[in-house]
């Protein structure tokens, strides 16, 4: 279903496996360092497989797989930066995205026997487990993101074949708010789904036609929604929306694209702006998605489907989500507003709720349209301003700015950068920044060193480096050697 690319000689050809990572649309600094990665996955991979199977890869001995798979293939998957549109997804807003030039590569071969094991070529720990319906993942282990994924697909698709070898590596910063953790449950699905050919499956093909389609349904196996007559689970534990997901899978190199979603509806692409790089800084402060830091994240999107259940409650209407009840009537949102004030409840509840939907009012319905038109326009003297008013609304409304991410895009706009802002669940995470590609490694390096000057605890998991916008997740097929 997604974009194959085929790899014309073997896998441990590096200039062979590079240009086809440039023909991607990966610029060369990526596609180098991606190469490598790849074949760091090929090598762990051969040799876990080897020693299961007790034959060389690509031998005539070798286990041929269910599609006579003699040699591994691979996928990558990208990270994303939200641009413009924080935490609009879940409320069935607006958001400009693009997919970056890091992310995870991934080798997977079959094997016959309905287990899984998985592999971190970077780090060398490894999981195994089966391909099964009461799979029991553990929560707070990175563990949880692949056997989520294998349980979801063991109950939507029965009588799966085939489990696999999957070997992944990926350069994303952990934890950073470029969503690693959904790139990784799209790689795994990819991978599982390919090993089984459930494109093929007619419970698939009932519910997803497209890679919008796809994408949400790949949003509710994290979210544990159900998807059409695909039913959900209990999900990674996160109430996200569908965003990353699109991202991944439907940006194209060298433009951002603009989504709506619940559900997900292209709106329109704008080229990256000529001469510009996004710069990009972690700021050392893990956004994990578990324990508290999960329950804050929650709050964000709880709070986004109690104003909307408050209205459905007063109406009797139907509207599912904010942007809905937004829509439903010129008069609709101060209307909105009145109920909350009006609902009898806790004081804190009440202002929390009225902060949340003043910050999706001012995030969707004026600040991103505009911006995505300025951006359109070329027009850094317009867009930086708006992007300014993002950010403060993200600190004072949203509420899920540290200091670390505040600094970050004030120091950003004072070292000259078109625009700046914090993305992604927040309560940690990461920045960008819009500049000219001839001042970037400059203003990385002035970047960082206000940075760390600042906040030093952070001097060894905080990371800056640029990206222009990259290419969607791919199938790289193999060729013979």
């Amino acid at each position: 279903m997604i974009q194959q690319q085929l790899l014309e000689g073997g896998w441990d050809d590096s200039p062979a496996v590079r240009r086809l990572l440039l023909r991607s649309g990966l610029s060369e600094p990526a596609a180098e360092s991606k190469a490598g990665l790849f074949t760091r996955c090929y090598q762990m991979l051969c040799s876990q497989a080897d020693h299961t199977a007790g034959a060389s890869v690509g031998s005539a001995a070798a286990e041929p797989g269910p599609s006579g798979w003699p040699l591994p293939h691979g996928f990558y998957v990208p990270g994303r930066i939200e641009v413009f549109g924080k935490h609009n997804d879940y409320a069935g807003g607006a958001s400009m995205v693009v997919a970056v030039e890091r992310g995870f590569c991934l080798a997977v071969l079959p094997r016959p026997d309905l287990q899984v094991w998985v592999a971190d070529a970077r780090t060398g720990q490894h999981i195994l487990f089966p391909l099964h319906p009461q799979l029991q993942p553990t929560v707070g282990h990175w563990s949880n993101y692949p056997m989520t994924v294998a349980r979801r697909m063991a109950r939507n698709f029965p009588e799966l074949q085939w489990g696999a070898h999957i070997v992944f590596a990926s350069d994303l910063p952990p934890a950073s708010g470029m969503s690693s953790s959904s790139a990784l449950i799209v790689a795994i699905f990819l991978a599982l789904a390919e090993v089984n050919q459930v494109w093929s499956r007619p419970e698939f093909q009932q519910e997803v036609h497209n890679l919008v389609e796809l994408a949400g349904y790949l949003a509710t196996v994290e979210n544990g929604q159900s998807f059409g007559s695909l039913a959900g689970d209990k999900g990674v534990g996160t109430f996200g929306g569908s965003e990353d997901h699109t991202a991944m899978l439907n940006c194209r190199a060298g433009f951002l694209s603009e989504y709506a979603y619940c559900p997900v509806r292209f709106l329109r692409s704008v080229p990256m702006p000529p001469g510009y790089v996004f710069a990009l800084g972690a700021s050392g402060v893990a956004a994990e998605k578990t324990g508290a830091a999960m329950e804050k994240y929650n709050r964000a999107s709880g709070l986004a489907y109690r104003a909307a259940e408050l209205w459905r409650q007063a109406t009797g209407g139907s509207e599912p989500h904010l942007a809905a009840v937004v829509h439903s009537s010129p008069d609709a949102a101060d209307r909105l507003i009145q109920i909350i004030r009006s609902a009898g409840l806790d004081p804190a509840e009440t202002q929390a709720l009225l902060n949340r939907v003043q910050q999706f009012l001012v995030e969707n319905e004026e600040l991103r349209p505009a911006e995505g038109d300025a951006l359109a326009r070329c027009d850094m003297e317009t867009l930086g301003p708006l992007v300014d008013r993002s950010q403060k609304a993200s600190e004072e409304l949203l509420g899920n700015q540290v200091p670390e991410t505040i600094r970050l895009s004030a120091i950003a706009r004072a070292e000259g950068a078109a625009a700046a802002c914090a993305f992604g669940a927040g309560f940690g995470g990461s920045v960008w920044a819009l500049v000219r590609q001839e001042e970037a490694e400059d203003f990385l390096r002035r970047w960082k060193s206000r940075y760390l000057a600042e906040f030093p605890q952070h001097a060894d998991r905080a990371e800056f480096f640029t990206t222009g916008a990259g290419p969607a997740a791919f199938h790289i097929v193999p060729g013979q050697k």
